[in-house]
């Protein structure tokens, strides 16, 4: 199989599982809805994670509290993308060189973003770690030697742990106990995993267990983030342990972009009636991983073709979908908006190229450049984007 990794062949895996019925199944220990409420992290208190439907007071209780209130609130959310969040990593460690990047009071991070998210929290030190993990190569074993034996008997078509292993290659004891220091602080990382049990996204406070001091806090960390990054039925689910009402279970979590692509703000906050309190100057900063624009390509009439062109077009829709309202939300409430996303200079972003070296050192770079520039930066949403035709090889 080429390196290039789409969801159409992750969606294909799952449809042939699907069709061999139960013989690939791993039995769980079965769980209520009332227990699934009540379950919590052992040895975590409640404040680790919520849902992200939950109400406005739970999320404001989580989110950050800057030790001084009149410096600057900044929120950085990095979505989805696969291979594409090596355009992260190069917008962030550009910007530092640039020497405006903030301290992020709030850093949110989804799939990719959420492999980002913890590197970009703790500063500028963790620069070279970013660059490591998207340009050195390594990322590219992720999708080497797909498994036919995985597909039919287990549960993601790489399924030997090869993503949980390259996330605890990052994430160390130091890692930890940096993050934990600026969570003391009042700083907040977020991370967003998909609880397939529910049918609900659930935002973990990385902080609160990097802080917690459990000896379990490590692996927790480690195994939230494989969950975010976990594409359905192409790398295994995490299976978290959870306990309620005296009993032990397991909650199946898998690739927080299966509910939303980037994860700003919760639906109580965006939907509310009335301002809200910001106190002082505040600015929201959104790195979309991928394009945000449709894009004219002529889909071939095949099934890996057709899956792969409508999960994108879905993708970007729920993208700028969620852009929108928070567009909206800022302008109401004087809010600065800063969203950066792939465009049109960046290399080969007319197919995806998942996990090739080469393409990710390629969009790295662009995004590196874009950073020292400071000029990436769109203070609205694209609405009308200009259709460019792409000529088929059929042609």
């Amino acid at each position: 199989m080429s390196r290039r990794l789409g969801w159409s062949r992750g969606v294909l895996a799952l449809l042939v599982a699907g069709q061999l019925g139960a013989c690939g199944s791993t039995p769980r220990t079965p769980y209520t809805a009332s227990e699934a409420a009540a379950a919590q992290v052992p040895g975590m208190d409640l404040s680790v994670r919520a849902y992200a439907d939950a109400s406005e007071k739970t999320f404001t209780e989580m989110a950050a509290r800057p030790e001084n209130r009149k410096v600057p609130f900044a929120y950085l959310a990095l979505s989805g993308g696969g291979g594409d969040g090596a355009y992260g990593a190069g917008i962030l460690n550009g910007w530092t060189e640039s020497g405006k990047r903030p301290e992020f009071s709030l850093v949110s991070g989804v799939s990719t973003g959420a492999l980002i998210a913890p590197f970009a929290f703790v500063g500028p030190e963790y620069d070279a770690v970013l660059k490591d993990i998207y340009t050195s190569g390594i990322a590219s074993t992720l999708v080497q030697s797909p498994s036919v034996t995985n597909i039919l008997f287990g549960s993601g078509l790489f399924g030997d742990g090869r993503l949980r292993d390259l996330v605890r290659r990052y994430v160390t004891p130091d890692l930890l106990a940096a993050v934990a220091a600026q969570h003391a602080k009042g700083r907040r990382l977020l991370v967003v995993t998909t609880n397939l049990d529910s049918q609900r996204a659930v935002i973990w406070n990385m902080g609160a267990i990097a802080a917690s001091g459990s000896p379990t806090a490590l692996d927790l960390f480690a195994d939230v983030l494989t969950a975010s990054a976990s594409i359905p039925a192409v790398f295994p689910p995490q299976l978290l342990d959870v306990q309620a009402e005296g009993r032990a279970f397991q909650e199946m979590h898998v690739d927080g972009s299966v509910v939303t692509p980037v994860f700003t703000l919760p639906q109580s906050f965006l939907l509310r009636d009335g301002r809200f309190k910001a106190g002082a100057k505040s600015d929201i900063y959104v790195i979309i991983n991928g394009r945000l624009e449709p894009e004219f390509d002529l889909a071939q009439n095949n099934t890996l073709s057709i899956v792969e062109r409508s999960f994108t077009t879905a993708s970007r829709a729920r993208s700028r979908a969620t852009m929108a309202t928070t567009y909206a939300f800022s302008r109401a409430n004087g809010i600065g908006f800063n969203l950066t996303y792939i465009d049109e200079s960046a290399p080969n972003t007319t197919a995806a190229r998942g996990f090739d070296t080469g393409y990710m050192r390629g969009l790295y770079e662009a995004g590196y450049r874009a950073g020292r520039t400071g000029t990436f930066w769109h203070r609205n949403v694209p609405t009308a984007p200009l259709l460019k035709t792409v000529v088929s090889e059929a042609r």
